[in-house]
This record gives structure tokens, C-alpha cells and sequence, in this order.
């Protein structure tokens, strides 16, 4: 790992400009196909995030009375933005992340996909009305912004994972500040000056840059009402506690491991491009990726096995400025260290590496110290093993060996994890038994990664999620909002015809 001298800071945005990092502290920003920093991020001060807290509370009453259709405009001209620009911040996100530019335009597509839900605005927010629930009476429901929103993200998807919340969170009426992680920040910033020219007013949308200090700042501000994550489940969890302790409404998605069952009958050539792309697509850095295999019956898997082989020593590993290639670097020398270590551990307790990625070498010139690694495949992997128990989060793909349907499924059941699985059957009754039964949040038949569209909900079971409510669609605005009932009874006596008498008592 190489570092050089910072050259620019990455600051913060308040009030629709940036704003300078006033804590002194900061941390160097890699990039990761060449090992290289020439920029660093500041780390928000309490006092910092105090500043973008008061900055959104003094926002939120206009903004939360500004007309629906009003506020669906605005991210409707910062969606043309995002189409007319996405290819620029898909390289911001490339050259900070890793992952190649077509990916990262992909992640840019889809998180403009939440925008495109949001801009119906109008339609999704409106109420109930009952008439005469009683004599005379009669009531309706509408949903109301909370106020002042945040939003902590990972580093995989530092444009669609805020995309999952900001739009919905602005659009229903609140203010908000996105923490994104401090590895590739840069994405948030050019996301936060598009919607300033959109027409965002200030203080609506903020960012802070920061670590565990902006974190549990806005976990324990008073003024912050609810608090949006993703990342890991140990994280998540923290997020989960301590932000509901403090009386704030939390949804905090966390880890995963994903399996795929490959059934006797599947087509087994679409089932390994499939689980080539749910693998190693992004490096593996994403909570949708499929990293467990899980052929039923020997045969199957030998044949699943060979047609893998192949196709991951001819992976094209390299750096996102080479249109050939297929899979970049990891985001950090620190997490390809683990990823390794996992491969080792493997190895160690005797599974069997039929493609070790720890040989790759990158032999680009200026990317020899760049976080590369090789797709990785290993077979005979036991549930008592490391390598099945905990997310790897890169891209290693285990094959679990199983004799029967059932047998899968209960490997599938036995897994902490609940984010997303899948099936590769032929069979119309394997694959409704499956999404009726299988306990996991989202279900793909023959689709190795589920990820719902925008005007569906995103969200896993178990350990991969913490709190009530999922992503985006109805159950983010049902998030971003809380319900107002109003029951109404009016004087009858107004109507009463005119008198032309002495008025008399009794």
C-alpha cells in the first residue's frame, strides 16, 4: 500500500455548499486499482454534525409544508441531472471503489430507479377517509414527514444505497443527512450538488463525512428522528439498539449469505453464467452476491463445477480504465488481507480450492500494488467451517454439497442470514414450494440476484435486518412518514332556519 502526501480534502456539504472540515482529523482516500492516495476525507466533529443537524431542523417546517407535487418537481429535474450525467459519477464512484465503470453505472441506474418511485409523490401520499363513523362524525388519515432524517451507508454502493433513501425521505416532506462511508465519499457530494441545482433548498439535503464519532452523534441527537443503514450485521445491530434507545424510528440492514440451489433438472449452462455474475460480479462486495453454491446430488455438482472452472480462470481482473475488464480490485489492502485470510482458512480446515484467486498477480504497469485478487472457487465446504459461518464479502464462491431438495433448504434454514437465495429448477412445483417456504427475505427462481425494482421493497430476515420496515417502494414511504387521524364533528345547530320571534329561554 502506497500513500502520498494529501493534496485535497473532501469536505462536508451544509446548506447547499461545502464546507471545510473544521475537527483536524481526517483519513487518506485510496484508490484501489493502484494502491495510491493523493486525496483525504475529513472526520466530522460532534459539533460538526451538530452544525448539519441544526441546518436540517431549520429546513424541515418549510420544507415539510412546501406542496407534494412542489417537492416531486425538484427530484424530478435532479433525476434528468442524474440521467444526463450518470456515466460521470459512475468513474467518481470507479476511481474511489474500484469496481468497473459499467458497474458502477449500474449501481448509478438503479438507485435513479428509487428517484423515478419517488417523483409519484402525489399518488403515494394520499390518505384515508371514512365518512359518518359516527352520527355526524366522520375521520381521515394522512401520513406526515418525521422531520430531521439520516442516512449511514456503506462503501459497495456509494450512489444506489443512499439512492434508497434520500429520495423517499425528501420527497415525503423531511430533511436530511447522509453519512456515507469514508472509503469512496466523493459520490455523496456530487449527489448532494446536483439536487442543490435541482432546486433543493438549503439545509434540506446534507452531508457529513465522517467515522464512529458522526455516527454516534447521530444516534444520540435528539433532533434526528429516524436513522437509515446498511452494512454489516455487527454494525447493524448496534445502529438497531442504540438508536431505538434513544427513541429514534431505525431500519438497519445488515449482512448476508446468499445461497443458490442448483436442482437436478436445471439448465446448468444458464445457472453457472448466472452464478458467474452473482459471484464475482463488484468483487463480491455486495450483499446480494451469491457466495454459496449449492448443487443437489454429486453429479450435479461435479458438472457445475466443471463448467465454473473455466470461466473464473478466464475472469478478466483489472483495473477500471481497461474496457476488458470483468472484475477490479478489492476497496482496501486491509479487506484483501481478509479476504485472504478466508481462503486460507478454508484451506485449513479442508475444503478443497479448485481455483485459488490468492495466485493472481496483476501485471499492469502502475497497478502492481492495486487490492487485486482472483475469483476464487471451493469445493467440499462443511457448515462447521469459517468460510460458510461469516460473509466473506469478496469474491469466493463455496459449493455446499447436498442430496436432496429438502436437505438445501434446511442448509439455507440453518443459516443466521436471511438477505436473498435463489433456485435454478426447471420444475414449476420445486420453485413455488420454494418461494412459499424458504424463511429469506428475497427469493429469485432462476434469477441469481433478486434485488426488487424500486416500486417493490428491499429488505432480509433474521440477521440481515433490524427493525420493522424494509427499503424503498411503499415500505420506505410508510418509514419516512407517521400516520395523523383526524376525527371530525361539526355543530348542528347552524343550520338551524331563521327565527323572526322574541328569542325565550327554555
Amino acid at each position: 500500500m502506497q500513500e502520498t502526501t494529501s493534496t485535497t480534502q473532501i469536505a462536508h456539504f451544509i446548506n447547499n455548499a461545502r464546507v471545510a472540515g473544521r475537527s483536524g482529523r481526517s483519513q487518506p482516500v485510496f484508490n484501489p486499482a493502484t494502491g495510491e492516495s493523493t486525496r483525504s476525507v475529513a472526520l466530522a466533529s460532534t459539533e460538526e454534525v451538530n452544525s448539519a443537524v441544526a441546518a436540517a431542523k431549520a429546513a424541515w417546517p418549510a420544507w415539510s409544508k412546501t406542496p407534494a407535487l412542489r417537492r416531486a418537481r425538484i427530484l424530478d429535474r435532479f433525476k434528468a441531472i442524474l440521467w444526463e450525467r450518470g456515466r460521470e459519477l459512475a468513474e467518481i464512484i470507479s476511481a474511489e471503489h474500484g469496481k468497473t465503470v459499467d458497474d458502477a453505472y449500474g449501481e448509478v441506474t438503479r438507485g435513479l430507479e428509487v428517484v423515478e418511485f419517488a417523483v409519484g409523490a402525489p399518488h403515494l401520499l394520499k390518505g384515508e377517509f371514512s365518512e359518518d363513523v359516527g352520527t355526524g362524525v366522520d375521520s381521515h388519515a394522512i401520513r406526515q414527514s418525521l422531520g430531521v432524517c439520516a442516512g449511514i451507508t456503506p462503501f459497495n454502493f456509494p450512489a444506489m444505497v443512499p439512492m434508497w433513501m434520500f429520495p423517499i425521505a425528501l420527497v415525503t416532506g423531511n430533511s436530511f443527512i447522509l453519512k456515507p462511508s469514508e472509503r469512496d465519499p466523493s459520490a455523496a457530494l456530487i449527489l448532494a450538488e446536483w439536487l442543490a441545482e435541482a432546486g433543493l433548498p438549503e439545509g434540506v439535503f446534507n452531508v457529513v463525512n465522517g467515522d464512529k464519532e458522526a455516527v454516534d452523534a447521530l444516534l444520540h441527537h435528539p433532533d434526528v428522528k429516524a436513522i437509515s443503514f446498511v452494512g454489516s450485521t455487527p454494525i447493524a445491530q448496534y445502529i438497531h439498539q442504540t438508536g431505538t434507545a434513544n427513541g429514534k424510528r431505525v431500519q438497519a440492514l445488515g449482512g448476508a449469505k446468499n445461497h443458490a440451489i442448483i436442482m437436478p433438472d436445471a439448465d446448468l449452462d444458464l445457472a453457472t453464467n448466472a452464478l458467474m455474475g452473482a459471484a464475482f460480479g463488484s468483487a463480491g462486495e455486495r450483499c446480494m452476491a451469491i457466495s454459496v453454491a449449492v448443487p443437489v446430488t454429486d453429479a450435479v455438482a461435479d458438472a457445475l463445477i466443471e463448467r465454473l472452472i473455466p470461466k473464473i480462470e478466464a475472469l478478466k481482473v483489472g483495473p477500471a480504465t481497461d474496457p476488458a475488464s470483468e472484475m477490479g480490485p478489492l476497496v482496501t489492502a486491509q479487506h484483501l488481507d481478509k479476504v485472504r485470510g478466508y481462503i486460507d482458512s478454508g484451506a485449513q480446515e479442508g475444503a478443497r480450492i479448485v481455483v485459488d484467486g490468492r495466485r493472481f498477480e496483476q501485471k499492469m504497469q502502475g497497478y502492481e500494488d492495486g487490492y487485486f485478487i482472483g475469483g476464487t472457487l471451493i469445493d467440499q465446504v462443511t457448515t462447521d467451517m469459517k468460510i460458510w459461518r461469516e460473509e466473506i464479502f469478496g469474491p469466493v464462491l463455496s459449493v455446499v454439497r447436498r442430496g436432496s431438495y429438502q436437505e438445501a433448504v434446511d442448509l439455507i434454514h440453518a443459516c443466521p442470514y436471511a438477505n436473498g437465495t435463489a433456485v435454478f429448477t426447471r420444475d414449476g412445483d420445486t420453485a413455488r414450494a420454494f418461494s412459499h417456504d424458504i424463511e429469506v427475505g428475497m427469493i429469485g427462481i432462476n434469477v441469481p440476484i433478486p434485488v426488487p425494482m424500486a416500486f417493490h421493497s428491499f429488505g432480509g430476515w433474521k440477521a440481515s435486518l433490524f427493525g420493522e420496515h424494509h427499503m424503498h417502494g411503499m415500505e420506505g414511504v410508510r418509514f419516512f412518514t407517521r400516520i395523523k387521524t383526524t376525527t371530525t364533528r361539526w355543530p348542528r345547530g347552524m343550520r338551524e332556519d331563521a327565527q323572526f320571534v322574541m328569542p325565550t329561554l327554555g
